[in-house]
């Protein structure tokens, strides 16, 4: 007899718990996260600790941003299943750690993850060869869009080494035919030129370019890669090594080298003159591609001189107040490497730009960016496609005013063996806006709460409606899926999807209506449905019953009395049975929340008593006419 009595019990009981867990996913799936931890955690009390119990109670804390709950369940998930749990639960625990500052035992996960990850090599999502555990809450919001464009001044010969002053381009080409030929690519040599940008409304275009002229400036051989002071009055440029006869230099293995020069602008004349060989050139080394500070006091260039890491390394001299340099510094093993390191530029940031074939990257020279000279210790980063090929691509620039540039390329699709690029880019965002109203009245609703949900749940912001009912979501990225979830008091949510497109600035309007709970003396809810001759509350109607428990939660001294009504199908006496029973079921779930039995004055069912229209015995109805009679009230009784 213990035996079966104990059976029975067990059976109610995972029944209950199995119906309870239910009501909890349909909760958390509906970004209810808070009602659903309340139940998920009634499940663990019935000795429910399963891995979706767990996992779902931290997914919960953590999509609500309450890392210090979401690390605790995480971790009773990840040691009670950590050889078959997914990969993704043990990364979500290891941010909740690291959010804490629980760095230690971030470490100690991290390993444990890299190591089932390699024995798993279809799943690497989550821990690089580079992985820092002080890096991975930050997330990447930057869904940078880039227009590259071959600018249309390029020819079929080299065109590279774009250098911005004012609205002058300045850039070096060998499309000068009536030039000499450069041995080695049988193309001219190459000239500095100098091309106006002319700005349209969303347009950019160039004069006809024309070489800079000034004393000397450019030769019958190779010059390139300028570099002009903020007051537009000293230019430093790349040149082959010309001997006293403006000659090629060569050394004794018949190579030319090159070397930097200074010039300054004659402003009545609007000449270069007064031409500068830079005096920390070395004869039997290259000395190129000049970079200013943005300051014009540091002076940054490419060298193979002896002493570096690689085929060429970047340097850096002071430029002194009276013009003079100091002794050259190497950039150290942070840019360097046992590769060719050149073409710098330092953007207004302070952000060091470098092309690099040293690095592990997508081919041939790639652009990189290192905060070196802000931070000693930072790393150099590859900054990706577009803006890097399985080519050459090199000579960056960036004004950081503007989100503009240059590059040059030789990749395929270009007109000449180098090309000139120009690009713009900008981070893609838009705004999601509304008002949210009281549905019967369409009456504004201050101070609801609206939850901004990102494709993966995680609650991503969250604020109140002003005065007017409204709210408003800015900086949010282009072509993502969003779920916008309105909240008050005393009314039912509501929620929209929301899902953004690849243009700029564009505001997305979604407008968000709240059915009020208390309409006059009665608690409104959907319809409670029963299935067919039971009395049973199912999940549908558990989730509905909440709204009940929420109401009488928030108005603690509120008293009710509850209500069942059937149709008109079935005998009489049969449906003032069936629906008493469903009106005590209806208490008694609702008691089973934690509601005082008192404060549910009566449940009482009246059957077919009570029709709301013509469906009685005998008369012919739709299925929709008689559902209208199967309902269930709540009455406020005392508030």
């Amino acid at each position: 007899m213990k035996t079966r009595l104990t059976i029975i019990l067990l059976t109610l009981c995972f029944s209950s718990s199995f119906a309870q867990l239910k009501l909890a996913d349909k909760f958390y799936k509906s970004y209810s996260y808070i009602k659903a931890i309340e139940l998920y955690k009634e499940v663990v009390k019935k000795g429910d600790s399963s891995m979706h119990v767990l996992t779902r109670l931290g997914d919960a804390y953590y999509n609500n941003t309450q890392t210090e709950e979401s690390a605790l369940w995480y971790g009773l998930a990840v040691d009670k299943y950590e050889r078959k749990i997914d990969n993704e639960y043990i990364f979500k625990y290891i941010q909740s750690l690291v959010s804490i500052k629980d760095y230690e035992k971030a470490e100690l996960w991290v390993a444990k993850l890299r190591e089932k990850q390699d024995k798993d090599t279809d799943d690497n999502r989550f821990i690089q060869d580079n992985f820092d555990i002080y890096k991975i809450s930050k997330q990447d919001n930057d869904r940078r869009v880039v227009n590259l464009y071959n600018v249309d001044f390029n020819t079929d010969k080299s065109d590279f080494g774009s250098y911005v002053k004012d609205n002058t381009l300045y850039f070096a080409s060998s499309r000068d035919t009536s030039s000499k030929l450069y041995v080695w690519n049988k193309e001219p040599f190459l000239d500095i030129y100098q091309t106006e940008i002319i700005r349209g409304n969303k347009t950019l275009a160039f004069g006809s370019p024309s070489k800079v002229s000034g004393d000397r400036i450019n030769s019958n051989y190779h010059e390139s890669s300028v570099a002009i002071t903020n007051d537009g009055k000293t230019i430093y440029f790349t040149r082959d090594n010309l001997t006293k006869r403006d000659r090629l230099d060569y050394d004794k293995k018949g190579t030319t080298h090159l070397e930097l020069f200074r010039a300054k602008l004659d402003e009545e004349t609007n000449q270069w003159t007064d031409l500068e060989l830079l005096p920390f050139n070395l004869e039997l080394y290259s000395t190129a591609h000049p970079a200013l500070s943005p300051d014009n006091k540091k002076l940054y260039f490419a060298s193979d001189r002896e002493g570096g890491y690689g085929l060429s390394d970047l340097y850096v001299v002071d430029i002194k107040e009276d013009g003079s340099f100091s002794e050259p510094r190497n950039l150290g093993d942070k840019i360097n490497t046992a590769g060719r390191d050149t073409f710098p530029f330092v953007a207004k940031d302070g952000t060091l730009y470098y092309s690099s074939d040293g690095f592990v990257n997508y081919g041939l020279l790639d652009i990189f960016k290192s905060d070196i000279i802000n931070n000693p210790d930072a790393e150099s980063v590859n900054i990706g496609e577009p803006f890097n090929s399985s080519f050459d691509d090199f000579a960056y620039i960036f004004d950081t005013d503007t989100e503009e540039g240059y590059l040059s390329s030789n990749r395929e699709g270009g007109k000449g063996s180098d090309d000139i690029y120009t690009f713009n880019t900008y981070i893609c965002q838009q705004s999601i806006e509304g008002v949210v109203r009281d549905e019967l009245t369409e009456e504004v609703i201050p101070d609801a709460t609206v939850k901004l949900v990102d494709d993966k749940g995680k609650v991503i912001a969250e604020m109140t409606t002003d005065a007017d009912g409204k709210y408003e979501f800015s900086n949010q990225l282009c072509e993502k899926t969003y779920t916008v979830v309105a909240s008050k008091d005393d009314y039912k949510d509501d929620q929209k999807t929301v899902t953004t497109t690849d243009e700029k600035d564009k505001v997305n309007i979604a407008d968000l209506m709240l059915t009020p709970l208390i309409i006059d003396n009665q608690i409104v809810i959907n319809p409670i449905f029963f299935d067919f001759d039971k009395w049973n509350i199912r999940t549908d109607a558990q989730f509905e019953l909440e709204n009940i428990v929420d109401v009488m939660r928030k108005h603690p001294t509120m008293v009710i009395k509850i209500e069942s009504h059937t149709d008109s199908r079935g005998g009489e006496r049969y449906n003032m049975r069936l629906s008493d029973r469903r009106a005590k079921s209806t208490r008694d779930y609702i008691i089973s929340r934690g509601i005082e039995a008192n404060r549910i004055e009566s449940a009482i069912g009246y059957g077919e008593s009570q029709l709301l229209n013509r469906c009685a015995n005998g008369i012919k109805c739709s299925k929709e006419e008689h559902q209208k009679n199967r309902r269930s009230y709540f009455y406020i009784i005392k508030e």
